[in-house]
């Protein structure tokens, strides 16, 4: 029973780090910051998942990233995306799909935990685009926050709510 439970983890784990970069693909250009569904899908990991194997499926995600493996927005990879412009909001999926692993599975809960997931993506986002592109504070926020916020939130109630729906069909 132990080797069934741990299978099961494992392959669900694999499984959003690749729906993770699925959604990196599924991207809409923007001038500095790509609008894709990696926040979802991360958002989604830890929900399902729990903190410990959301985070997981996000480290694996981004490893294979770094490693070169073109699974970024926009078909990227390699270790110079983490320290580039985008490079904040990536790890910032780390800390995203470990909060979202937070909470009970009540809509409203599931949705504070992936709010704050949400804005820790933002805080790191931010930070890198003030040190890898230079920008000032309010020009990052404007650029990287502000076109995306509604956008966001709307993955963000999307995925708590999916979350909290399919969490018994994924009773781990």
């Amino acid at each position: 029973m132990e080797n069934t439970f741990k299978t099961k983890y494992l392959i669900l784990t694999g499984l959003f780090a690749a729906l993770t970069a699925i959604g990196a693909y599924i991207h809409i250009p923007f001038p500095t910051v790509p609008i894709t569904l990696q926040i979802f899908f991360a958002l989604m990991a830890g929900g399902l998942l729990g903190k410990k194997y959301g985070f997981l499926s996000q480290v694996i995600y981004v490893l294979i990233g770094a490693i070169g493996l073109p699974v970024f927005a926009g078909g990227t990879g390699g270790i110079g995306i983490l320290f580039g412009p985008t490079g904040g909001y990536i790890f910032g999926f780390l800390a995203a799909g470990y909060l979202a692993g937070f909470g009970k599975q009540k809509f409203l809960t599931k949705s504070l935990y992936m709010l704050l997931g949400l804005v820790v993506i933002y805080i790191l986002g931010v930070s890198g685009l003030m040190v890898f592109a230079g920008l000032e504070f309010m020009p990052a926020i404007t650029t990287g926050v502000t076109p995306f916020i509604i956008g966001d939130l709307i993955k963000v109630f999307l995925a708590a709510y999916l979350s909290v729906k399919m969490s018994s069909y994924v009773r781990l």
